[in-house]
């Protein structure tokens, strides 16, 4: 075996570091991060909704589930994501209107019980934040009651947010739970609303986020805070893994720059969920092209779009109900 010299060993550990401070893994199975896989395509993207199941159940990987509201209840068809560790269980989020989770939560855990010969696993439930298309499943998850699944309710709110997460100082601080050898880091990132967060779990390097950046419209409430919550998450980023940066929603078609509009429940070709930590780059340089002053800014697969009194004028708020009513008359066969 050749000798190496001090200076290229020296280089070696240099490179080393340097590879962990971006965030690189060992070869060749990326370490200790728990790999999955994304559906290529979603049940909600078929034109028939005798066809499609008001939530689909995406199995991550055995122990992350992904959930999609069916298109023929609301539009919005949210994500909700849902985590097992080994004491606890944690889902994000309870869907929007006329969602009907409680039957498919209950499955879904207990078909995890099953495989894992447990009889039982108390259940947190949070938020991304407190818009109704993310909470209008709240009092259907709370009124459960399932000795199996025994539910702890964290509302949306503020106050209850930061006493649940251990947050002292809002929005810098950034809060923790430990589901029992899987620890969920919280980060505050208002903007979207005054209590969006986003969740990064670190068994997956899957950054959860919300509303604030997803394939579509990215509405902004509050830009300096947006502004700012995007930094603090390439903060919070900085040197750690991300598999994939995922949102809530899916309002972008496959075509870049291309979105479908509001109130579209039909999307056969819509972008993948899953973005990287490079359109949290994008986002951020988008944002700083605007010298603070907010404008709708269309990136190849979001939207920036600030939110003020003209964000559904009359003559909008007219296009949204026609085009909803020409939907709906299509729901049952799209393909015609």
């Amino acid at each position: 075996m050749p000798k190496i010299s001090p200076l290229a060993a020296c280089l070696v550990v240099l490179c080393l570091y340097s590879c962990s401070a971006l965030a690189q893994l060992p070869q060749p199975d990326g370490g200790t991060i728990e790999r999955g896989v994304l559906p290529a395509r979603w049940f909600s993207q078929g034109p028939k909704c005798m066809e499609i199941p008001e939530w689909q159940v995406h199995e991550y990987n055995p122990n992350l589930y992904l959930l999609r509201q069916s298109p023929c209840t609301d539009f919005e068809k949210p994500f909700i994501f849902l985590f097992f560790g080994k004491d606890k269980a944690l889902l994000l989020d309870t869907g929007s209107r006329n969602g009907n989770l409680a039957p498919t939560l209950r499955r879904t855990v207990k078909n995890w019980l099953t495989r894992n010969g447990r009889t039982s696993i108390p259940l947190i439930v949070v938020h991304s934040h407190p818009h109704e298309d993310h909470t209008a499943g709240d009092a259907e998850v709370q009124s459960m009651h399932d000795p199996a699944m025994p539910v702890e309710f964290v509302s949306a709110e503020l106050e209850p947010t930061r006493k649940f997460w251990g947050i002292e100082h809002w929005p810098t601080d950034i809060g923790h739970v430990d589901l029992g050898g899987r620890v969920i880091d919280l980060i505050p990132i208002p903007g979207h609303s005054d209590v969006s967060v986003a969740l990064y779990d670190r068994n997956t390097a899957i950054l959860l986020a919300g509303d604030s950046l997803y394939p579509g419209r990215l509405y902004v409430h509050d830009f300096a805070a947006f502004q700012a919550s995007t930094e603090r998450l390439i903060h919070f980023t900085e040197g750690k893994p991300v598999a994939h940066i995922l949102g809530n929603h899916i309002e972008q078609s496959s075509t870049p720059f291309l979105d479908y509009p509001v109130g579209t429940m039909y999307q056969p070709n819509e972008h993948e969920l899953a973005l990287s930590r490079g359109s949290l780059l994008e986002l951020e340089s988008a944002l700083l092209s605007m010298h603070g002053t907010p404008q709708r800014m269309a990136m190849r697969d979001f939207t920036v779009w600030p939110v003020g009194a003209d964000f559904m004028p009359p003559e909008a708020m007219k296009r949204f109900e026609q085009h909803q009513k020409e939907e709906k008359e299509k729901m049952w066969d799209h393909s015609q």
